[in-house]
């Protein structure tokens, strides 16, 4: 059946729209976009190709090895960071101990070792000191973390610019970095693999490109185990500051007198300047070098904000200057000699603070320096290497002053006063004499000078002569002594023996292998200036032999009870007090008429002896007044003969100008003198008893017996011969002598 609408079926309504509504025109289909053809793969040259593959590969490498450096780099932080040790045990970076040397009245005159002034930390040091210090070793210390890339890189670029290696020279250190240094990065010293503790502090201070790489890590960890202010701490407490000093305290002890907590900006920011060159900058050897440093760092800390403009401007003008303690550069040889004489455990090697107290007077210390060098600048022609020594003591033998030398000493100089052994020449006489004198002889009595040989078995004969080439025939022991004639210094000992008078001589303190012939008279042995000058101070007290000494008394720093006290003094009697005191009138008579005026005292009785060797390779003058004994010698190291010097020249002005000033408002006294009656002539003070040769004991005659250590011709060593009460003297003494 054909339908209405064309056999398409019934027409039915879209029920997909409510009824009445018509449904909503079509919008007509967008026209679809032609599908785009695959872009074709991006293609590059060979070359870059090339680059790109190797650039992947070290990429690949790169970051795996970086990895892997930081675990190992993290590894090594920490075992750095577990070796550390607690802050307390770092603070004092000492090996040893140091010994502080007081002069007579308690104040400080030298230092030996490294002193360690105490404990301080950041917070309790002065803000002066601790922004010096900060502003001039690192200025981001508070802003990075144990190293500065950028402080490495830009000493580097100075190194190399100045035609240095890339690390030698500026460092580029941080504070933490330095105090790695300081730390020795935790290897502490080893006898086995370090020669000294000097050898031990150059590797730890070694600037090698090994040496930073190990210095990173360790500065790190110390970042990680301490705060900021603890690892400041290490390092005002363990850096080097020049003379002797560890430590900001002690630096600012040792040349200001006073604690670190209260320096000034000008003291802070010169002691902070020694971080740079502790031993060429100290104030103590350039004052100018330092103060000009000084103003280097009060310039820094001005541009950083440390300091105002009217504070730097104060500073600069207003420069810091080390005290008079500090600056005092007299006593050194005196102190080295203390050292040597105190046991190593408690001087050099000791690993406590030691306080040693002496006998030192620093001003007339500093009065002998002066006098040496007054005679050497007005009576030397300019340029003379000659050497001089000096030593001044009480007659106990307590050491008042030491010269070593003509220069200033550093320490461990060579002493000239106690360690040259140098012959003595004619300053020996006078232990001739005080035999003769201690047997009973007197001043008063007389010598024959003239002409004499004396046979010595195994040498042959032996003949003396006087340094004038002149006799004088019939002469007092006295006028023998104080013309320092030689033949009559030889009879004496040959008459009394020599063996008495090395034992007189070695008692009062000349050891050093005494000679054995009768040139032992004339002063043949050797000894030290100090040796000589403590047997004279055994004759001025009275006879007793004395053990010249400079400690009085050592401590521990911060004990009251002394570890031991004084280390000499008077000793034995070795002669009478009566013969002692003859024999200071004889010495008297060498400054007054002999070889020795030129040591005169105006107003002042003084004593003494000149001395000369063979060919004046040495000159003595030792003597002495009522307060103090005075020995000089002069000379040069290598044994060069001196031109026209003897005893009596130079060392005698020398002995003159010390005395003169040490002696100035002392009031005078007299020398205890005795002139005993002469046991020959009867004769005593003021009488003229003529003599002949015949009439003495002490024979010319070349073929006459002699003593030899040995021959019985004449009487044993310490026969005294009584009064005399014959008329016939020379028979008596003859008789006397001969034993009939």
């Amino acid at each position: 059946m054909a339908t209405g609408n064309g056999g398409r079926g019934p027409l039915v309504a879209d029920k997909r729209y409510a009824r009445g509504q018509a449904p909503a025109a079509k919008k007509p289909a967008a026209a679809k976009k032609p599908a785009r053809s695959p872009r074709p793969p991006r293609r590059h040259g060979f070359i870059v190709g090339f680059f790109l593959f190797v650039w992947r590969m070290i990429w690949a490498v790169l970051w795996r090895v970086t990895a892997v450096a930081a675990i190992l780099f993290g590894c090594v932080v920490f075992y750095f960071y577990a070796q550390l040790p607690d802050l307390s045990t770092l603070l004092d970076g000492r090996a040893r101990g140091s010994v502080t040397l007081l002069d007579r009245e308690g104040k400080v005159f030298a230092w030996r070792g490294e002193t360690f002034g105490g404990q301080i930390t950041a917070e309790t040091v002065s803000p002066y000191l601790h922004d010096a210090v900060v502003a001039t070793e690192d200025k981001r210390f508070y802003w990075h973390f144990g190293v500065s890339p950028r402080g490495i890189a830009s000493a580097i670029a100075i190194n190399l610019r100045e035609g240095r290696g890339a690390f030698q020279g500026n460092g580029g250190s941080t504070i933490t970095q330095q105090v790695a240094k300081l730390l020795c990065l935790g290897v502490a010293y080893d006898a086995a693999v370090w020669k000294t503790e000097a050898d031990y502090e150059r590797d730890c201070r070694a600037g090698s490109v090994w040496r930073k790489v190990k210095e990173v890590p360790y500065a790190v960890a110390m970042e990680m185990k301490y705060s900021k202010e603890e690892i400041l701490t290490i390092y005002l407490n363990r850096a080097y500051l020049g003379a002797g000093a560890r430590g900001f305290e002690a630096a600012s002890q040792r040349y200001f007198g006073k604690s670190a907590a209260n320096v000034s900006p000008a003291e802070a920011a010169m002691l902070a300047g020694l971080l740079q060159a502790p031993s060429a900058l100290a104030p103590t050897g350039n004052l100018e070098r330092s103060q000009n440093r000084a103003n280097v760092v009060v310039g820094l800390m001005e541009e950083q904000g440390y300091l105002t403009k009217a504070e730097a401007d104060e500073a600069r003008a207003n420069p810091a200057r080390p005290t008079e303690a500090a600056r005092q550069k007299s006593g050194g040889f005196f102190a080295d000699w203390v050292m040597e004489t105190t046991p190593d455990y408690l001087a050099r090697d000791t690993t406590e603070d030691v306080i040693i107290e002496t006998t030192l007077d620093q001003k007339i210390q500093k009065q002998a320096e002066d006098a040496l060098a007054w005679v050497f600048e007005n009576k030397v022609k300019a340029g003379s290497k000659a050497q001089a020594a000096i030593v001044v003591m009480s007659a106990d033998g307590a050491v008042r002053g030491m010269v070593g030398g003509r220069d200033i000493p550093q320490a461990g100089d060579f002493n000239r006063a106690t360690q040259a052994l140098r012959q003595t020449g004619s300053a020996f006489k006078p232990f001739i004499y005080a035999v003769a004198m201690d047997l009973g002889y007197s001043p008063l009595d007389y010598v024959d000078d003239s002409p004499y040989t004396i046979y010595v078995p195994g040498s042959g004969n032996y003949t003396p002569k006087n340094y004038d080439g002149k006799f004088k025939g019939m002469v007092t022991l006295t006028q023998a002594l104080a013309e320092s004639r030689n033949i009559p210094a030889v009879k004496i000992q040959e008459l009394v023996g020599r063996d008495l008078v090395k034992k007189v001589a070695t008692d009062f303190g000349v050891a050093q292998n005494l000679a054995d012939g009768p040139a032992l008279a004339l002063g043949a042995s050797e000894s030290t200036l100090i040796e000589m000058t403590g047997a004279y101070a055994g004759i001025l007290n009275g006879g007793s032999s004395v053990t010249p000494y400079g400690l009085v008394a050592l401590k521990l720093q911060g004990e009251n009870d002394p570890l031991f006290g004084q280390g000499g003094g008077i000793g034995e009697r070795v002669i009478s007090e009566t013969a002692a005191h003859a024999l200071i009138y004889m010495m008297t008579q060498v400054i007054e008429q002999g070889t020795g005026t030129r040591a005169r005292l105006n107003g002042r009785e003084a004593a003494g002896k000149t001395g000369t060797t063979n060919s004046a390779r040495d000159a003595w003058f030792v003597g002495f007044t009522a307060d103090y004994v005075v020995g000089v010698w002069l000379g040069y190291d290598d044994n060069t003969p001196l031109q026209g010097v003897t005893g009596g020249g130079l060392p005698a002005e020398i002995w003159h100008e010390v005395m003169t000033r040490i002696n100035e408002g002392v009031p005078p006294k007299e020398l205890p003198k005795e002139i005993p009656q002469s046991a020959f002539t009867g004769a005593g003070p003021g009488d003229n008893v003529p003599v002949q040769p015949e009439d003495v004991p002490y024979f010319d005659d070349p073929n006459a017996p002699v003593y030899d250590g040995g021959a019985t011709d004449y009487p044993p060593a310490g026969t005294k011969l009584g009064p005399v009460e014959s008329d016939d003297l020379a028979e008596q003494i003859l008789n006397e002598l001969l034993g009939n």
